[in-house]
Order: structure tokens, then C-alpha cells, then sequence
């Protein structure tokens, strides 16, 4: 009887384990903003919030509340990563270039900001497939609703949850995921 059990328990296991090995966040290579390849494994062991981004949106302003909230926290522990999207209203026209100078000269971002990309339809970027495919991240499934909408990414690479682009950088909720990695998804 122990034998048949622990054969159906192996069995199990066997049968899931696919289940649990999604991918992290890790094995990403994306483009920074300055055109250089960057591995998301250079940021092992750091709590991420990948934010999309925008320079014409109402959200905007958030930049400023980022750069305050990396400036209290990034380091070894935190980092907030800007993946620049032009997928609602065309809110993000200008070339790399023309966002790397309005970021720096207008809200004096120092967090790392990567290249232009899609964060939704056909020409989805890889990595924001991963972030909204619970068949690729193995917790949620979600769509990115408009610009600055804040994915959250453990330390061991894995998605956490996301705020929505209403959520301020600067409220208890993220600041609690920042230094205590409490979170609830809303």
C-alpha cells in the first residue's frame, strides 16, 4: 500500500513539475535606452518594478515619484526598470533619444530606462509576454491597461503582481512591496 502510494505521489510530481518551471525574469536580454544589450540577470538578488512608460500621458508625472522612490530604495536591495511603450494614444512618439533627454532634463531620472518596446498586441516584447501570460510567468494573467502600470518581480526573479497605472509610486502599498514584500493584488 505505501509503495502504491508513494509511486502515485512520484507520479504527481512528475506530472507537474512542468507547471513549476516558468520562466524568471532572468532569462531576458533587453535593450537599454543607449542601445546596449542588458541582462535582467545582472539584477539577481534586487527586488524589480518594471514600469511602462510614457512622456505625453496623465501619468507622467509619476516619473518624479519614481526617481523619489528609487532614490530612498534602489540599490542593492531594489531597482525600477522603464521599458518606454508607444501602445495608448500615441503617448510616446519620440525616439530613444528624445526620451533619454526628457526623462534627465525634466524629472532628473537616474533609474535604469530601457529601450522603446510594445507592451501589448501583435509585436508584444517577450518580456512583457512573460509578465502577462500565467502560461509563461505561472502565477496571473493580465493586460496592460494603460502607461505606468508597475510589475513587481522578487527577488528570485519571479512576478509577484502588478499595480495599476492609478497606483502612485509613493503610497503605503509599494512602499510596503519595497521594504517588506507584502503584497495584495487589487
Amino acid at each position: 500500500m505505501k509503495t502504491k502510494i508513494f509511486s502515485l505521489i512520484a507520479f504527481l510530481m512528475i506530472g507537474v513539475s512542468p507547471l513549476f518551471s516558468q520562466k524568471s525574469v532572468y532569462d531576458f536580454t533587453v535593450e537599454t535606452i543607449d542601445g546596449q544589450q542588458f541582462k535582467l540577470s545582472e539584477l539577481k538578488g534586487k527586488k524589480i518594478m518594471i514600469v511602462n512608460t510614457a512622456s505625453k500621458c496623465g501619468f507622467t508625472p509619476q516619473y518624479k515619484d519614481l526617481e523619489y522612490l528609487y532614490m530612498a530604495y534602489g540599490g542593492d536591495k531594489f531597482v525600477i526598470v522603464g521599458f518606454p511603450a508607444n501602445n495608448f494614444m500615441n503617448q510616446e512618439p519620440g525616439s530613444n533619444q528624445e526620451i533619454k533627454t526628457f526623462c534627465s532634463s525634466k524629472y532628473n531620472v537616474t533609474f535604469p530606462m530601457m529601450a522603446k518596446i510594445s507592451v501589448k498586441g501583435s509585436d508584444m516584447h517577450p518580456l512583457y509576454q512573460w509578465l502577462t501570460q500565467k502560461s509563461k510567468n505561472g502565477v496571473l494573467d493580465s493586460e496592460v491597461k494603460w502607461n505606468f502600470q508597475k510589475y513587481l518581480i522578487d527577488e528570485n526573479g519571479k512576478l509577484v503582481g502588478y499595480f495599476k497605472s492609478d497606483v502612485k509610486p509613493l503610497s503605503d502599498d509599494v512602499v510596503l512591496w519595497v521594504t517588506k514584500g507584502q503584497f495584495t493584488q487589487k
